[in-house]
């Protein structure tokens, strides 16, 4: 049972689902928004401007049949007068059109946003299968918008209805009255119809919009182990970071062991822990760690060194205070530069030695290291 309930899409969809799916092109649409938006912008493009396009429109369709004797005998001139005559109405119903065009282009946005996707374009060959053609057909959504297609054809309808029945002894009178009046109460009266019919879609986008809403929401719910996944995939999967952090070390190490033959002196303990350190006078304002380790990397410091003929001096608790509080490829504390000090100058005396001979120089002893900084940062950490 547990597996089954897994594998249900029961779950929200996460940002992550909800961004890939608006990257295909899956967003929510109402089409119904739309057509109400357009209807709006065209009501009121009439109620300001109609009649001016009217009037318009009817001088260029008087223009359009008054015929002259010369354009019945030269074609030219009558594709000439009917090229001149579309323009001019296209220019008189401009300013209809080209709201109704913005209108169109942003309407879809007011429920998803703003949105371009080259995947929506892609050709998509199971949008022709016709096994899927029909599970479309007869899916739970072409039902709903066969119940929405009835439900606007029956306010539509049943608004026109209405309006004729109770406008039926007007209607029937305008058979009665002059040609240029029958026209304008005819217009008045789709006006009024069309006003209405605007007011009855409302019910329609009240209802649609929160129902594409939900609808979008249930398409993109995920299943646990979805849910899961995509968490593993967002944090990495542990062997693989493991890995990455285990290579990561590696390499780490493979870089501080090549830089030993360049270190001054190795600090031990002597043997659980080696910090190799590097001093510069002219480029480095405090001598800098360049290795350090503890058990068998302690010992494969102290050896590399050995092989180097690096100086290699037991001052245990220099080397813990070193390994414990000196990052790697970092200057060393102020806190121990006396006691790195006195190392140098061993170390300086030493190489003088075996280049000019003379005495011995003896190793520094009780070198300077602050109480309490051989031991670890945290009381936790463990060596």
């Amino acid at each position: 049972m547990s597996e089954e309930s897994d594998l249900e899409r029961t779950e929200p969809a996460t940002p992550r689902r909800i961004e890939k799916a608006r990257e295909e092109g899956q967003v929510a649409r109402s089409h119904e928004l739309t057509t109400f938006a357009l209807l709006m912008v065209a009501a009121a493009g009439i109620a300001f401007i109609g009649a001016s396009v009217v009037d318009k429109l009817l001088k260029i369709m008087k223009t359009g049949m008054q015929l002259e004797r010369e354009l019945a005998f030269q074609p030219d001139l009558m594709v000439n007068r009917f090229y001149e005559l579309s323009i001019e109405g296209l220019i008189a119903i401009a300013p209809l059109l080209l709201p109704l065009a913005i209108v169109a282009f942003f309407a879809p946005m007011l429920l998803s946003g703003w949105m371009v996707s080259s995947k929506a374009l892609m050709p998509r060959f199971d949008r022709i299968n016709p096994i899927n053609g029909f599970g479309r057909i007869f899916s739970v959504n072409s039902l709903v918008e066969l119940v929405k297609a009835l439900a606007k054809t029956a306010v539509v309808g049943g608004v026109a209805t209405m309006i004729i029945w109770q406008k039926k002894e007007e209607v029937m009178a305008l058979m009665t009255v002059p040609l240029d009046a029958g026209i304008g109460r005819t217009g008045d009266y789709l006006a009024t119809s069309f006003l209405l019919i605007i007011g009855a879609m409302v019910l329609i986008v009240a209802i649609d919009v929160p129902f594409q809403i939900w609808q979008h929401a249930k398409q993109l719910r995920m299943t646990k182990e979805e849910i899961r996944k995509e968490h593993k995939e967002d944090e990495g999967d542990p062997y693989v970071k493991a890995r990455i952090r285990g290579l990561q070390r590696e390499a780490a190490r493979r870089r501080m062991m090549a830089e030993i033959p360049k270190a001054d002196v190795i600090v031990t303990n002597p043997t659980h822990y080696a910090v190799a350190l590097k001093y510069k006078s002219d480029s480095m304002r405090a001598p800098t760690v360049v290795a350090k380790g503890v058990h068998l990397l302690a010992g494969r410091i102290r050896e590399l060194g050995e092989e180097h003929r690096i100086p290699i001096l037991e001052a245990p608790p220099l080397a813990r205070a070193l390994y414990f509080h000196a990052e790697l490829e970092s200057e060393i504390p102020e806190k121990l530069y006396a006691a790195v000090a006195e190392v140098l100058a061993y170390v300086f005396q030493l190489r003088r030695y075996h280049e000019y001979g003379g005495a011995v120089p003896n190793p520094p002893v009780d070198l300077p290291v602050p109480a309490g900084l051989d031991q670890p940062k945290h009381a936790t950490e463990s060596v």
